[in-house]
């Protein structure tokens, strides 16, 4: 049995298995399934979800009442933290990448309606996010609060256990679906879901590969990031595992001009598998990984007579964000 720690229940789970038929018809490759990790809410949807179940849970028993996080201007993790933390009435604090030109849309118009606070940063102040962390925490102490930083993403070691979780979830929804999957997909942008999935698929011994495509950096930085996330949840929670066993495989020949930018391609992408499964990717995110998986099967490196399920890691509010980019 694994011990988990203490979580909320704040993620609409489990999610959905689908079976992308005709989508897998028209690609004429392996059977492609989604989960439906859009579904893990309505405002709090997504992957970050799992992971602040966790987080969350453990700031509040410490007695935490502000939130400080940070990412880019259409960040999920951001808007998820903004969302939570106001249904659990704590103050949040939101430290925002300018990723070009700031208009309250998307997610940013949920940071803003849920009552986050907001600061922006160009690229070059955003680089000493550490210290930005550093200086809004001691501010809100002085105030005589108690704040939590929350890194990118939420990809720290107790936002490990999410995805670890999710691994559980999965081996349920194969079971009923009748299916041994050969491949588990998912976009990686700060490692956090990538670590779960990989200590996951050891700890329950799931006998798939985990494939991540990275939406920003190369690989060899989300081996490193892994790795660190890996060794720190191991540390912290005193886990008994041989990480030189784990396998972390990232695809990074789809970042394109790099993150937050989609080429037409994956807008392509996004239509095609709106138009054939009703089902919404975003560009930054899902949108970019799915293309590359399809690329990748075209190219014949993944078994035509095989099962891939691709992890759908939500987004759809930085989509709307991009309308102007998306319209025919």
């Amino acid at each position: 049995m694994i011990k988990y720690p203490p979580k909320l229940a704040l993620a609409t789970t489990p999610t959905p298995l689908q079976y992308l038929s005709r989508l897998s018809a028209y690609i004429g490759g392996p059977k492609i399934w989604i989960k439906r990790d859009d579904l893990t809410g309505c405002s709090a949807t997504g992957n970050k979800v799992r992971k602040l179940e966790f987080i969350l849970s453990k700031i509040i028993a410490d007695g935490g009442d502000t939130l400080i996080t940070a990412g880019g201007t259409q960040s999920n993790h951001c808007r998820a933290v903004a969302v939570l933390g106001a249904h659990l009435g704590l103050k949040v604090h939101l430290l925002l990448r300018e990723d070009g030109i700031v208009r309250p849309v998307g997610n940013l118009f949920l940071d803003h309606i849920t009552g986050a606070e907001i600061d922006h940063y160009s690229p070059l102040e955003f680089k000493q996010l550490d210290a930005l962390f550093d200086t809004w925490s001691k501010y809100y102490i002085e105030q005589g609060r108690k704040p939590h930083v929350i890194p990118i993403g939420g990809s720290n070691s107790c936002g490990v256990w999410g995805y670890i979780s999710a691994v559980s979830e999965l081996i349920i929804d194969f079971n009923n679906a009748g299916i041994i999957p050969s491949t588990i997909v998912h976009a990686t942008g700060s490692g956090g879901t990538q670590a779960g999935l990989i200590a996951g698929k050891h700890l329950y011994q799931l006998d798939c590969a985990i494939h991540s495509y990275a939406v920003c950096d190369s690989a060899s930085y989300f081996e490193s990031k892994v790795l660190s996330d890996l060794n720190n949840w191991k540390k912290d929670f005193q886990i008994s595992i041989d990480l030189n066993q784990l396998i972390i495989s990232t695809n990074d020949n789809y970042i394109g001009a790099g993150y937050g930018k989609a080429c037409k391609e994956v807008y392509d992408t996004i239509k095609l598998v709106a138009s054939l499964e009703g089902v919404v990717l975003d560009p930054v995110y899902s949108g970019k990984a799915f293309y590359g998986m399809l690329e990748e099967i075209k190219a014949g490196r993944y078994d035509n007579h095989s099962d891939i399920v691709f992890i759908h890691t939500g987004g759809i509010f930085g989509l709307l964000a991009e309308h102007d980019q998306i319209i025919f």
